[in-house]
């Protein structure tokens, strides 16, 4: 018995020592991992060990997501030298890591020196993924010293410049081969250090500098609720790292096999990668310097010709520009004469140059930045270095200025130019400008032209007397003389359009051109000889909206600048005729996705949240930010547009209105806008304010989480609007349940709830009880305790009956979706 008594605690201590070894997140000296039993494991987040990839029987080294049912490999080991069968071992001997093979030869190394004694030396993978080699203080080697081709939350890529380690990404050959492949990304330390994705030593793509938010052309990258991320630059480092904001949220940036970073997103539902955002742009302007010195790239140009000269340059004579080659670039027209001569040019909406022959100092002001430009005769252009506190820094460019492409930006460059270039300004565009040993075919081509035009407008004329006018709006070229611009002659910023010019451009308001129609009138995209894409949104005899509201919406727009808000390039009247030209964006309305069974299933998550936190963002401009305090009073999916990156953009302000700067608040007797968004103290007593669109942002975030629309929404169970079933499922806590199916299988759970969160405390019935559009921006971008929310405004649809018209409430007329209501006194 006895005997029996002590072989069961010799087996019970053998199992103890098997479970410790098989769960072990450190190992000791002369410990030892072997191919297909024991696995490192790091918490909840990661654990390492042996694997192969695909249907490949190599065998490697590695770390990966523990959690996450697809094996995600985030570091190997031995990349370049696989095993070829299942009895490699990994140990901790001679002070390094190392594996070996079945003849015991080592394979890899950390190539680390240390004491090689169990009591001093062990190897820990740590909750980060970082595997890490050290004694009882120091630290002696580590995985993040030498990343793979993933970029992990606390990691650094950059250079010490004490020791010159370099730590980059180097991307896999393929998905199922972990060898390096043709691509690295990393930092370039010349000049103002940047980044660059590099095929072996040749530069593919390029970052722009370090705003001190986020680097210069790539805004996509600012500020969010995801990650916060910081590049540093000192006398010792220069790195960038990023840290997640909550450990429940599991997201990488990748360098791709062929050679494009990504940032993925981990979604628990659908048990899948979701592609978040690409940490670079990938267009015709992407690859480094495809314009040349000085040359401009916009992939609005031809596909084939994506590159114009910047003002006061000339494309550089070259045979391979015929063979679409634009990467010649561009020669200054006049010399410069160094000194005071010379001046600068401001230009905005671009990326800025390659900044490897630079200068940078971070505590001087613009204004010596200049100064100091403007001594060196060697220094091509300048600017700020830092965007945050209105500005501050000086980077100066001592070269050619290369890889200038065209940008959401809002940072400007200030370009050395001679002084004959500032007062006439001109933008050459490639292939447009004509070799001027043609100049006298081109005078004789002219005066040709202009017999033919005098010619046509004869016959146009005479062709008038013979019937009555039509609408074929070409035959108006004639009457462009008498064009007038009404009382908008006084907005010396605004730019009028001729008609004739908006009707060759919209191919005569073709059927073909039309995008779509709201209370206004239709909407035509059209394309400017430049090669500009442009929406036209022309007044219709019908619409009730009339001149008012047109001259409501320029003179409102007009004193706007914001990347959320559409940009108003001109206007066009000209007899009945009013027309208002607006920037082209490519997708057209948020409403068309969200609400459409097709469209809803191009969009995921992290898209979404961006458009909302961008809406967010458009509407603090236009309530705190701008000169006027601007209240929209028509904020719906509609009037939200979306650029080729499915950036948001506020449009539609002619029913917009300003206040003074001590105004909060104002009174009207004609309410206008949509039902379903329009709060109550406006519709019920016409009180509009900031908390008036505050409630109609919260309307919109409600439907863009569920796709629902607030009017005419229904369920089977009960009477509730959207907004009082949204009430209802928070209260119980069910705020999941919302989420449409376009959204199920990207979304993120505790960012789903708190923006449902923050909608209904947009939405309660009392305007004193929303939060301001500040408040709300702040909601979006951390994860503090929110404020309960109170019921609701138009709860059921009992109480939406409140607010009909009734014989005690003034009448209705509806046009579409637009409404005015005419409130009698009582």
């Amino acid at each position: 018995m006895e005997k029996l008594t002590i072989l069961f605690l010799y087996f019970t201590v053998l199992i103890s020592i098997f479970i410790t070894c098989a769960s072990l997140d450190t190992i000791s000296a002369n410990q030892t991992i072997t191919d297909g039993n024991t696995i490192v494991s790091a918490g909840q987040n990661f654990e390492m060990g042996f694997f192969s990839l695909g249907t490949s029987r190599k065998r490697y080294v590695g770390i990966w997501f523990k959690k996450i049912s697809t094996r995600t490999v985030v570091w190997v080991a031995n990349r370049e030298t696989p095993l070829s069968d299942t009895s490699g071992l990994f140990k901790l001997r001679q002070g390094a890591l190392q594996i070996l093979s079945g003849n015991n030869s080592v394979i890899w190394s950390s190539n680390s020196t240390g004491s090689d004694t169990a009591r001093d030396l062990v190897m820990q993978l740590l909750d980060t993924g970082n595997l890490i080699l050290r004694d009882k203080e120091n630290l002696i080697w580590q995985s993040f010293d030498y990343p793979g081709d993933t970029f992990l939350s606390g990691m650094r890529i950059g250079v010490d410049l004490i020791t010159g380690k370099d730590r980059h990404l180097t991307s896999w050959k393929s998905n199922d081969d972990p060898s390096a492949g043709p691509y690295v990304f990393r930092v370039d330390p010349n000049g103002y250090p940047q980044f660059f994705v590099k095929r072996d030593v040749i530069p593919e793509s390029r970052y722009g500098p370090w705003t001190g938010v986020t680097f210069n052309g790539m805004r996509n990258l600012g500020e969010n609720a995801i990650f916060t991320h910081q590049f540093v630059v000192s006398e010792n480092d220069i790195y960038y790292e990023y840290e997640l904001l909550t450990k429940a949220f599991v997201s990488i940036l990748r360098l791709t096999p062929d050679g494009k970073m990504g940032n993925w997103n981990w979604a628990n539902r659908t048990e899948n990668w979701s592609f978040y955002s690409g940490a670079r742009i990938d267009d015709a302007c992407t690859p480094y310097a495809i314009c040349g010195s000085y040359g401009r790239c916009n992939i609005n140009f031809d596909k084939n010709h994506n590159c114009s000269c910047l003002e006061g340059f000339e494309p550089r004579p070259s045979e391979e520009r015929s063979l679409a080659d634009q990467s010649s670039g561009c020669q200054r027209i006049n010399p410069l004469a160094c000194g005071n001569p010379d001046g600068f040019r401001k230009v905005s909406g671009v990326k800025f140059p390659d900044t490897n022959h630079s200068w940078y100092n971070l505590s001087m002001t613009l204004g010596e930045c200049e100064t100091a430009c403007m001594r060196n005769c060697s220094c091509t252009a300048y600017a700020n270095l830092d965007i945050r506190r209105g500005g501050s820094g000086c980077l100066q460019w001592f070269d050619d200025l290369m890889d200038i492409r065209e940008s959401d930006e809002t940072q400007e460059l200030y370009i050395r130019i001679a002084a004959s270039d500032i007062s006439s300004p001109t933008t050459s565009e490639y292939g447009s400008r004509k070799n001027k040993q043609t100049s006298v075919v081109i005078v004789l081509s002219t005066l040709g032209l202009v017999v033919v035009c005098v010619i046509f407008a004869l016959y146009v004329a005479w062709r008038k007397r013979k019937r009555p006018r039509k609408t074929i709006l070409v035959s108006l070229q004639d009457h462009e003389d008498n064009y007038t611009n009404e009382s908008l002659n006084s907005d010396k910023e605004m730019l009028p359009f001729s008609l004739s010019m908006i009707a060759k451009a919209t191919n005569n308001f073709s059927p073909n051109n039309k995008l779509g129609e709201g209370g206004f009138g239709p909407v035509y995209k059209g394309v400017l000889e430049d090669g500009r894409e442009i929406a036209v949104k022309r007044l219709s005899s019908t619409s009730k909206q009339g001149l008012d509201e047109f001259k409501n919406e320029v003179g409102c727009i007009n004193k706007l600048q914001h990347r959320n808000l559409v940009k108003l390039l001109g206007y066009c009247i000209l007899g009945d005729e009013k027309m208002l030209i607006y920037e082209y964006m490519a997708n057209k309305s948020l409403d068309l996705f969200i609400f459409d069974e097709s469209g809803s299933f191009m969009l995921d998550w992290p898209l979404c949240f961006g458009i909302i936190n961008g809406i967010a963002r458009g509407l603090l401009y236009l309530h705190q930010d701008s000169r006027l305090r601007i209240i929209h009073r028509d904020l719906k999916a509609a009037n939200i547009l979306l650029d080729n990156d499915m950036n948001p953009k506020i449009s539609d302000f002619g029913l917009a209105r300003w206040l003074s700067g001590y105004e909060t608040e104002a009174n009207t007797n004609k309410v206008v806008g949509t039902h379903g968004y329009i709060s109550p103290e406006y519709a019920l007593h016409g009180l509009f304010s900031v908390k008036s669109d505050v409630f109609s942002f919260g309307v919109l975030v409600l439907e863009i989480v569920s796709g629902k629309k607030n009017r005419g929404f229904s369920k089977q169970e009960h009477h509730d609007t959207l907004t009082g079933h949204a009430w209802r499922l928070h209260n119980e806590g069910r705020s999941i349940e919302l989420v449409g199916s376009h959204l199920r299988h990207s979304f993120v759970d505790f960012q789903v709830v708190r923006v449902v969160h923050i909608g209904l405390l947009c939405v309660q019935h009392h305007a004193d009880d929303r939060p301001t559009m500040s408040s709300v921006v702040l909601m979006l971008g951390n994860e503090n305790s929110l404020p309960p929310p109170k019921q609701p405004a138009f709860f059921t649809k009992d109480k939406l009956l409140e607010f009909t018209p009734s014989s005690s409430l003034p009448t209705l007329d509806s046009v579409g979706e637009l409404t005015i209501t005419h409130l009698n006194a009582r």
